[in-house]
């Protein structure tokens, strides 16, 4: 910090201490109204380091500070230099992100001038970058902000941020993209939806996208992708939750629609009443519906809803022939042995639903987004169309009946959950790798898996694992504790941006002290003396987990439920005050969990903990067995033979040694 020293000054005698942010204040106040703009310039340098201290940052704000950083920026005019303009941004921005004074009462002028930065084809990046953050703050704070950032930013312009080569700018962008989406009301967010999804492929289908560039994708470009995907596959969720209406005219011509799709029938106009009816029921059970005389009962549980009629329409018009060919083709074989359409269909929309977690409101540390996804503009549906084809190629390969419909698509979620895992980027790559895993490649997989997981159950072994126990999970404790000594970087959560500051916590070697701060981004493993703040082990009260935290219950209402299993938190000196985590991962909470646990004398319990005491118990076993190998393992003990009549026998050794 660029401060002066204490100053120390002698009045009447008495002695006053003048702490060296005061003086800094005082300076700096000065410095940014200098009419000397290298003055000018060098006090906003100097503003933007000392901002980050929250003392200096209530002082100046307490003395206006902040306004007259709008007024200047309200003020200011072309011949302004980029580097000034940059320190006036990260001025505001770190004096901002302290929390202490409200975003709502900024002026349409310094929004304006603000969006103009963004806005601005030519233009120094990392002016751009800090006024995007801005932005994306007013957003998140403020409705009424919402609505003057949403009028000055156009989303062409914001998309054409995307573009550009810097990975920060394209960060940026869509984290203020982002932002706009989900405070967006629904009419609104609908009205929006079509324009940004095309604009959107049409960044992505470059071959210099983000997510095909050679560059790997940031931790936080794939949260704001995985929200993208989120929200946008979210906008399913009416239909999935409304059940079919069986007085809705539309609904049941799309139902018979279905019917007349599959089936050439004669002209039902000639039929009588009663024919068109016995008709009619006869083609809906051969489309595989289970109340063949009012089929729209089938369509009542929503989930899917109307989702599951939704998707079967999408593939008879889309697809006719292979629709078709699945009905007619099923509509042929015996009654036990053929796979219903209807039935499988609601079923898979279903199935697909759960997978792409249609319904669920975005995490806030969330980053599994689906490549695939970035490649189609219906994705459920052209899912849908794939995986129902495979729904009967893996029908005919199980040999199946109706009464295996259950043990049928369990298989075909296998198929999906397997291949999708496997991030294919496109559509036909999806199709080609989940046809590829038959149905017999699903069981070399479960039998591969499941020798790795099978465990000898004899009583002798059982036994010999509750005696190796006490040493394995000695093992275990200790590599926690050294995982606590190495550290982790955690990222500090507010309500107004989903990333804040990075802070970094880690033991020291003696186990007796929690030494934590705030770091660089940069940073990987900072030693140990620049962590500033301590909490000595002996004052460590509880560890609380999830909805029990208290910064979970600060945000009661606001927090999903990935976001709960990975908080959790310390209390110290008499539980009054906390130090409060969020894990980047189930790993990191599992092993900080673990490993605060044994600072405080209790017994581990996360499901990491029982997962590597299982491998450890399963390799030392395997292990100790390996001179009893295809040795059959008794459940009893052999009995001990009775002592011999007498004792009256001996080994010569030295003649055997001859």
């Amino acid at each position: 910090m660029l401060c002066r020293p204490i100053t120390i000054v002698l009045h009447y005698g008495y002695i006053y201490f003048i702490h060296p942010l005061s003086v800094c204040f005082y300076d700096l106040y000065k410095g940014i109204q200098s009419s000397d703009s290298g003055v000018r310039c060098d006090s906003l340098k100097q503003l933007a380091c000392v901002s980050t201290d929250v003392t200096f940052a209530q002082e100046f704000i307490s003395r206006d500070g902040h306004s007259l950083l709008v007024k200047i920026v309200e003020d200011a005019d072309e011949s302004v230099p980029f580097s000034m303009s940059l320190y006036i941004s990260l001025c505001f921005m770190e004096l901002m992100d302290h929390g202490i004074v409200s975003w709502d009462n900024l002026s349409a002028v310094f929004i304006k001038k603000i969006a103009s930065f963004v806005n601005a084809k030519v233009l120094d990046a990392s002016i751009q970058q800090v006024s995007l953050a801005i932005l994306e703050s007013m957003v998140l704070s403020s409705s009424s902000l919402f609505q003057q950032v949403k009028q000055e930013v156009t989303l062409e312009r914001l998309l054409s941020h995307l573009q550009v080569t810097n990975q920060q700018i394209q960060t940026k962008a869509m984290a203020l993209l982002m932002a706009l989406l989900q405070t967006a009301g629904d009419a609104d967010r609908q009205s929006k939806y079509s324009t940004v999804l095309n604009l959107w492929l049409m960044v992505c289908c470059d071959p210099q996208n983000i997510i095909h560039s050679s560059a790997s994708v940031g931790d936080e470009m794939a949260h704001y992708l995985y929200v993208l995907q989120s929200v946008t596959l979210n906008h399913l969720e009416p239909r999935m939750r409304m059940p079919l209406d069986s007085y809705n005219q539309d609904q049941r011509e799309i139902l018979h629609g279905l019917r007349q799709a599959a089936f050439e029938t004669e002209s039902e106009n000639s039929l009588s009443h009663e024919r068109r009816r016995s008709l009619c029921a006869k083609e809906f059970k051969k489309l595989g519906f289970s109340n063949n005389s009012n089929p729209g009962q089938d369509l009542l549980r929503a989930p899917p809803g109307l989702l599951a009629l939704d998707t079967m329409a999408y593939f008879a018009s889309r697809y006719p022939d292979a629709y078709s060919r699945f009905v007619l083709e099923n509509s042929s074989r015996e009654d036990k042995h053929e796979c219903p359409f209807a039935r499988s269909s609601i079923q898979l929309t279903l199935i697909l639903c759960e997978i792409l977690r249609i319904g669920e409101p975005p995490s806030e540390t969330g980053s599994n987004y689906h490549p695939i996804f970035f490649s189609q503009d219906r994705l459920l549906e052209e899912l849908f169309c794939v995986c129902i084809q495979l729904i009967n190629k893996t029908w005919k390969e199980m040999r199946a009946t109706q009464e295996d419909f259950d043990k049928v698509m369990q298989v075909v979620r296998e198929q999906i959950t397997r291949t999708l895992s496997s991030k294919p980027t496109s559509l036909e790559l999806f199709k080609n790798k989940v046809n590829a895993l038959n149905y017999s490649e699903i069981l070399k997989l479960r039998q591969t898996e499941r020798l790795h997981q099978e465990e000898t159950l004899a009583p002798p072994v059982l036994e010999l694992k509750e005696r190796l126990k006490p040493e394995l999970l000695e093992l275990i404790r200790q590599q926690r504790l050294n995982r606590l000594c190495q550290g982790t970087l955690f990222r500090k959560i507010s309500s107004r941006r989903r990333q804040d500051k990075l802070w970094y916590c880690r033991l020291s070697p003696n186990h007796k002290v929690l030494h934590f701060g705030d770091v660089e981004e940069d940073t990987e493993t900072p030693p140990i003396e620049s962590l500033q703040e301590k909490i000595p082990v002996a004052d460590i009260k509880a560890l609380l987990t999830g909805k029990d935290c208290p910064h979970m219950k600060e945000n009661k209402g606001k927090q999903t439920k990935e976001g709960l299993d990975l908080a959790f938190s310390i209390t110290y000196d008499v539980e009054e005050y906390s130090l409060n985590f969020i894990a980047s991962s189930r790993t990191d909470f599992c092993l900080w969990t673990d490993g605060l646990s044994v600072l405080l004398g209790r017994d581990m319990s996360s499901e990491c903990m029982r997962s590597e005491l299982d491998i450890l118990l399963s390799m030392e076993i395997k292990l100790r067995l390996l001179d009893l190998e295809n040795v059959p393992i008794p459940d009893c003990a052999p009995p001990v033979p009775k002592p011999p009549s007498n004792f009256n026998f001996c080994y010569d050794l030295s003649q055997a040694e001859q």
